[in-house]
């Protein structure tokens, strides 16, 4: 009886551990399909996110940069309207939310209300925040998500290497000077979402 009792266990057991691997391998074959259904339906898409984030990302490192030792001439503070136009919809939507408008709030009592200890530095970040805040629909929704802001992101891309390439003396110079290549490099960085993204719009 006892022997029958475990047969029949171990037999139970395999068979629980049969559909277990079935289900582990079912499960394995829809991942991929998933996969590859994703690559060829939102693969294009894929790039132009990776590449917006990338943007930002660089932008924002500019933008630190010249906060800190780069300390250039050029017209720095156009990296904030290109942040405004490239910046990842999730961030944007937070800085748009109530928290945006919380440290927009903040930033705006400080400055008024504390203007001999608000530091110079927090300028163009205050900035950053009350842009998307204060933005109408119009230039937050319609814009912001249509070629218009891409074209604008590539003119301010453009315009900001090109004086950074004057500035240094030369394109050759611009990768040879102190802080040349992060600079140029980040600068080039600027340039890569737009142009993807105009390509992808008109093609």
């Amino acid at each position: 009886m006892g022997r029958v009792d475990y047969l029949a266990m171990r037999t139970h057991q395999v068979e629980m551990e049969d559909l277990i691997s079935s289900d582990i391998d079912e499960l394995r074959v829809a991942a991929k399909r998933l996969i590859a259904h994703a690559t060829k339906l939102g693969g294009l898409g894929l790039g132009t996110s990776f590449l917006k984030w990338l943007a930002s990302f660089a932008a924002i490192y500019l933008l630190i940069l010249d906060r800190t030792n780069w300390r250039t001439n050029m017209l720095t503070s156009l990296l904030v309207p290109y942040i405004f136009f490239s910046l990842p919809s999730s961030i944007f939507q937070f800085l748009r939310g109530e928290a945006g408008k919380w440290v927009a709030f903040v930033a705006v009592i400080l400055r008024l209300f504390f203007n001999r200890h608000f530091p110079d530095w927090l300028e163009i970040p205050g900035s950053l925040i009350l842009l998307p805040v204060t933005a109408p629909n119009l230039l937050a929704h319609n814009m912001r998500d249509s070629w218009i802001g891409v074209l604008i992101s590539l003119f301010i891309g453009c315009y900001l290497l090109q004086e950074h390439i004057r500035a240094t003396g030369g394109f050759r110079n611009s990768f040879t000077q102190s802080h040349g290549i992060s600079n140029t490099f980040g600068l080039v960085l600027l340039l890569v979402y737009p142009i993807w993204a105009l390509l992808l719009h008109f093609l």
